[in-house]
Formats: C-alpha cells, sequence, structure tokens
C-alpha cells in the first residue's frame, strides 16, 4: 500500500547566491507610493544594488549593498521577525 502522507514542512528552495540589479521599471512611482522622501529617490534612481543571499535551512541573512549603505537583515521562515527597511524605519513580519 502506498504512503500517501505528505511531509510537514514544504520543500526548500535553494536561495544563496549575490544578484547584482541589472534594471529596473516604475523605480520613482513606486518609491513614492511607499513614502520613500524626493531626495532618497532621486539620489538611488541610478545607484546599482547587489544582494547577498545566504540560506541555512530555514535560517536566511540577506545583505543590500547599495553605494555606500548596507543593510542586512535574518529572518527564519514561518518566525515573526523585526526586519529594517531602507529608511531605517523597524518593521515586524512573519515570513
Amino acid at each position: 500500500m502506498a504512503d500517501n502522507r505528505r511531509s510537514a514542512s514544504p520543500s526548500i528552495m535553494a536561495f544563496s547566491g549575490t544578484y547584482e540589479l541589472q534594471s529596473q521599471e516604475n523605480f520613482e512611482p513606486f518609491m513614492k507610493a511607499i513614502g520613500l522622501p524626493e531626495e532618497l529617490i532621486q539620489k538611488g534612481k541610478d545607484v546599482k544594488s547587489v544582494t547577498e543571499i545566504v540560506q541555512n535551512g530555514n535560517h536566511f541573512v540577506v545583505t543590500v549593498t547599495t553605494g555606500p549603505k548596507v543593510l542586512q537583515n535574518e529572518f527564519n521562515i514561518g518566525e515573526e521577525t523585526e526586519l529594517e527597511t531602507l529608511t531605517e524605519e523597524k518593521i515586524r513580519v512573519r515570513n
């Protein structure tokens, strides 16, 4: 008889790597919509960012380097955590 039970945890995709921004569309309208000040929008519109993701099971460390600014957040899938945004605001999210 076949065992049709599913695993309690979903399969995990590998995300580790370094990702370089190649292009972006609608950057300015999006940044305005999320409330970023015009000064920061103008500074950021031509800056390319590099994102490094380090994954260890369900634990992630995401480091985004944009010009001189480095933003790093850590989280575990399925757990509530506090993340820092580009505007240095702290927000609580459930991943």
